[in-house]
């Protein structure tokens, strides 16, 4: 299992958990919005109501090839009555559910797919289940750009190797000793940091001594996809026998110039985004006869 995140809504914390690669919101947490002293009630409260077993039962049907739609015919018919009960450990039991999952010990709770889970916020309080999608959106989108920045970093760790090679192949004498090998990848390691970050890392460490990692831990998107660029064109230029010092030299130009480029470029999406939505108020206020 996944380590387990959270979401703040409104004072609350929501915590989510993966199945199976799905965000799983606590609905158990939600619940607290409603009743903080008992809030599994709430939670079997909604289950009992006949509208939910009808979505939830289709939520089954659409994502669950091994849902028991037989057994749960008779529960749909009798939801709703004064007698029919319902938790979400007896759903799951019954029906082979996959929607929700129930989660024992400290830190347990009942947790439900995201989809089920705005629905029951919904019930709970409209509001809150608005916060709650803008604050999971978030959330997302703050994955999504981790998820981002990782695959450049990745793709930098893989020219390095190929960086590295280079190195070996062409300016490590024969039979030096692994300490002078280990001096001369990070001499060519310093070459690439001085180019695109104008100091080595020695020098980015004592700049910066409360922080952990290195310098390209630090670095943007951006400047991680021209230091992928700049280790593969280093490496040709190494076997091409050119000197240190004139390598960095064209580096360091080639940094500054793609770096200039791609400011350029983020200028002209920026100016983009805000004549089109100059033009989108300008459009909505004629729609709407608040201009002429």
């Amino acid at each position: 299992m996944a380590k387990r995140n959270l979401i703040t809504v409104k004072d609350v914390n929501i915590r989510t958990i993966k199945v199976n690669g799905k965000d799983y919101l606590c609905i158990t947490d939600i619940a607290r919005q409603k009743n903080e002293a008992e809030p599994k009630d709430v939670v079997k409260n909604w289950m009992r109501q006949k509208n939910t077993l009808e979505y939830l039962g289709l939520w089954e049907r659409l994502y669950n090839p091994s849902f028991k739609g037989v057994e749960f015919d008779p529960l749909l018919a009798e939801a709703g009555s004064n007698s029919f009960t319902m938790s979400p450990t007896r759903w799951i039991e019954i029906t082979g559910a996959i929607g929700i999952v129930t989660k024992s010990g400290a830190g347990g709770g009942t947790y439900a797919h995201h989809d089920i889970a705005f629905k029951f916020a919904n019930w709970v309080a409209v509001e809150f289940e608005l916060y709650l999608v803008m604050e999971y959106q978030r959330m997302k989108a703050a994955e999504q750009k981790q998820i981002a920045w990782t695959a450049k970093r990745e793709l930098s760790k893989l020219n390095y190797h190929i960086h590295t090679d280079a190195i070996k192949n062409n300016l490590v004498p024969d039979e030096v000793t692994p300490a002078q090998a280990s001096v001369i990848y990070a001499e060519e390691a310093d070459v690439l940091n001085v180019a695109m970050f104008g100091m080595t890392a020695k020098q980015w460490r004592e700049a910066n001594p409360e922080l952990k990692g290195n310098i390209r831990d630090y670095a943007t998107i951006n400047e991680l996809i021209c230091l992928a660029n700049m280790e593969n064109l280093n490496s040709v230029l190494i076997n091409d026998g050119i000197p240190q010092g004139e390598r960095l030299i064209k580096l360091n130009q080639i940094a500054i110039h793609q770096m200039q480029a791609y400011r350029e470029s983020a200028r002209y999406f920026i100016k983009y985004l805000a004549d089109f939505f100059f033009c989108f108020q300008i459009f909505s206020l004629k729609s709407c006869n608040c201009i002429n």
